[in-house]
């Protein structure tokens, strides 16, 4: 008798929600079907039908408003492609393709120039003009134009990284709309569809950054994701080792790793069922592809509402942060083509409670076998991560449980939080450029381009003082780490305008040049009023480290030195990323499981001042 998968894993309500969420996408098929094979006019007439109803519904002030912005709004709506987007703002843009290990085509964008910059040669080895490279990957049923598509250039995180002097890559999945191309398969064959977030992690984002930094003759760049696009860097870099030495920060905003699930019971259902269930709904290649097809014959307003309603429906989002007319300039570049395995992969993860590698073998649910003692899905080890880690999430976005999330990343992790921001706000929010920029920029002016896999110190500038904290941070224990010491045992902070000879200074500047150095790098510092700052405690082999947390009043990204002595057996104090913990001036440094020896030696009363009682001479 044929196995049915799901049988013993629902309540009986939820069989009930499971057969009707399957009549509704049997329903939406035939719909789609139906309209593939409807003539020209007949698309117009239903478009232009249902665009005259939403005008006889709405109000004459809504008819103004919506007539004053029409031009922008309609502009970025019809721009055909990335390129098309970037040229409405004065911007030039490069296209790129790299291929991966598996024979997927991806597609680049690339934007170096500020306006009048055309002519430059940028990162282009001996004689160019040098800038620190940033990535940005989007998130998922994305493609790399969510990031472009704004009606105001100031609230574009690209343009702005452009202006800030950036050389600003952006990145693609396979599948999607600039990646659906594969030496290997066709993309009307299954197998060109058989991909996962593993694919993602072990092909398309090593892959990617390797061509950029190839191309940009650099040796490291600064990752910057969006949703799933922060989850494929979480996953890559927990098992690519060698990749944390190419990444020299992680900004991860709206960042997803182990969601609490929908909110919606009927696609909580699916979500609980079998996978054999999804595939039989949705197929086993691209998912949701009828979404261009409603896009194409529905009056665009009212298409804005059914994505809303749609968001309300599976994660409770209501969008308020979001202008009608931003909606209605990036709603049509929301969606691109990914495959049904993807999507069940999330569905494992979320049923699982782990950040885990796809489960080709999904255990029967009446096996009698105790399975579970003998098979175990390998997780993704996201504690190995080296690279500095900084999350800026939203307080309202029910897709983030950062208590959860912090303990399963490496203790180095700093969390921000933007309380009243759901998931979408971080691209097309109105107050992005004021909330979420500055977190963005100061953890660029802190990392990029420097070397944090030797670097043992890093320095911040407090916006409410003059003075200069310097942060460390190493694998010792809780009395060691609760208040930064000078060389000789001493506490740092008497000692901090003595020595700021000896400190790698950033000055504040307020032109827009290059970062290439981090004296000329412009500092923005966050808003003291919106934030609360998180710092992971978990640690490789502890149990369940509890998650400290603690309202932030100044910008800072890792706060004000004075508080940090008062917590002395906090974990969560103000140390840098992943720095090492300096012997002597010049002596043997200790950090990231090395020790290096320096050319001057310190003195005999430092030296044993400072011996590690993990260090043996």
């Amino acid at each position: 008798m044929a196995r049915v998968p799901f049988i013993g894993r629902l309540f009986w309500r939820e069989y009930i929600a499971l057969v009707g969420s399957l009549i509704l996408i049997f329903l939406e098929g035939l719909i789609r079907i139906i309209t593939l094979g409807l003539p020209q006019p007949i698309i117009r007439f239903c478009y232009n039908s249902s665009k005259n109803l939403f005008n006889s519904l709405s109000s004459t002030q809504g008819k103004l408003s919506r007539s004053r912005r029409r031009s922008i709004v309609s502009s970025i709506a019809s721009s055909s492609d990335f390129v098309d987007l970037c040229a409405l703002f004065g911007y030039y843009a490069e296209e790129h393709v790299v291929q991966t290990g598996d024979g997927y085509l991806l597609g680049l964008h690339r934007l170096c120039w500020r306006k009048g910059e055309e002519g430059l040669r940028v990162n282009a080895g001996e004689g160019s003009v040098k800038k620190s490279v940033v990535y940005l990957h989007h998130g998922l049923l994305m493609n790399s134009e969510v990031w472009v598509c704004m009606t105001e250039k100031e609230r574009c995180l690209p343009f702005t990284l452009v202006e800030q002097g950036y050389d600003v890559w952006l990145g693609n999945n396979r599948g999607n709309k600039y990646s659906k191309k594969s030496t290997r398969f066709s993309p009307a064959s299954n197998e060109f569809w058989n991909f996962s977030m593993d694919q993602f992690a072990f092909h398309d984002i090593p892959d990617s950054i390797d061509y950029v930094l190839a191309t940009t003759c650099q040796l490291s760049l600064s990752y910057i994701g969006f949703s799933q696009g922060t989850a494929q860097a979480f996953a890559t870099l927990s098992i690519h080792p060698t990749l944390n030495d190419k990444v020299d920060v992680f900004i991860a905003l709206a960042p997803a790793m182990s969601p609490a699930g929908l909110r919606n019971g009927i696609v909580d259902s699916l979500m609980k069922a079998s996978p054999e269930v999804l595939f039989l709904a949705f197929g086993r290649r691209s998912i949701l592809s009828s979404a261009t097809m409603w896009q194409s014959i529905l009056y665009p307003p009212i298409f804005v509402r059914i994505i809303d309603m749609s968001l309300s429906f599976l994660f409770n989002w209501c969008g308020r942060n979001i202008s009608l007319n931003q909606k209605l300039a990036a709603y049509p570049h929301l969606y691109s083509f990914t495959s049904t395995k993807s999507i069940v992969h999330w569905f494992q993860i979320i049923r699982n409670k782990s950040f885990q590698m796809y489960d080709d073998d999904v255990q029967a649910p009446l096996g009698l076998g105790a399975s579970d003692r003998y098979y175990k899905v390998a997780k993704f080890p996201t504690r190995n991560i080296k690279t500095p880690i900084v999350l800026v999430y939203g307080g309202s976005d029910s897709l983030v449980d950062i208590k959860v999330m912090l303990k399963e990343l490496p203790r180095h992790t700093i969390a921000r939080e933007i309380p009243h921001f759901e998931h979408l706000d971080f691209l097309w929010g109105q107050e992005v450029e004021i909330l979420v920029f500055p977190h963005v920029f100061e953890a660029l002016t802190a990392y990029s381009g420097r070397d944090h896999m030797k670097s043992t110190e890093l320095v911040y500038k407090h916006p409410r003082s003059e003075r200069f904290l310097t942060e460390g941070h190493s694998n010792y224990s809780e009395d060691d780490l609760s208040s930064p010491t000078s060389a000789d045992g001493s506490d740092m902070n008497p000692e901090i305008n003595s020595r700021k000879e000896d400190l790698p200074t950033r000055k504040v500047s307020t032109n827009r040049s290059s970062p290439s150095t981090p004296q000329n790098r412009r500092y923005m510092s966050p808003p003291s009023s919106s934030s609360t700052e998180q710092t992971s405690t978990s640690m490789d082999g502890a149990g369940d480290a509890k998650v400290a947390s603690r309202s932030k009043p100044s910008g800072s990204l890792l706060g004000n030195n004075k508080h940090t002595r008062k917590r002395r057996n906090s974990i969560a104090s103000a140390k840098s990323f992943d720095s090492a913990k300096r012997v002597g001036s010049g002596g043997i440094t200790i950090g990231v499981g090395r020790a290096t020896i320096g050319v001057s030696s310190p003195s005999p009363s430092s030296r044993s001042a400072e011996r590690s009682p993990n260090t043996t001479t």
